[in-house]
């Protein structure tokens, strides 16, 4: 019966940690595109694009850095297989003023 509860603690704390590290939190932006991109600066134009699309105000401020709707937010990429294929996540993560 303790196998079982740890199990299911285990489970619990893999999925939180999971969730944690794709950007699943309180005001967090999370974005993934339809294309892989290597090149950084057509990376930040793709983000761009997507986040006007979106209908978001946005400017890039440089140093990993987005100015949107005037928030300012950190960009972190993840790069995750999920069901074998590749996902490349962008997370904006709001900073702290």
């Amino acid at each position: 019966m303790l196998n079982f509860f740890l199990m299911i603690a285990v489970i619990v704390a893999s999925l939180t940690g999971f969730n944690w590290l794709m950007g699943y939190r309180k005001n967090h932006i999370q974005i993934d595109l339809d294309d892989r991109y290597i090149d950084y600066n057509e990376y930040v134009r793709a983000l761009k694009g997507e986040l006007r699309a979106q209908g978001r105000e946005v400017d890039y401020l440089g140093d990993r850095r987005f100015k949107i709707d005037g928030k300012t937010y950190m960009f972190i990429e993840r790069n995750v297989t999920m069901s074998g294929v590749p996902l490349q996540r962008t997370i904006l993560k709001p900073v702290k003023s």
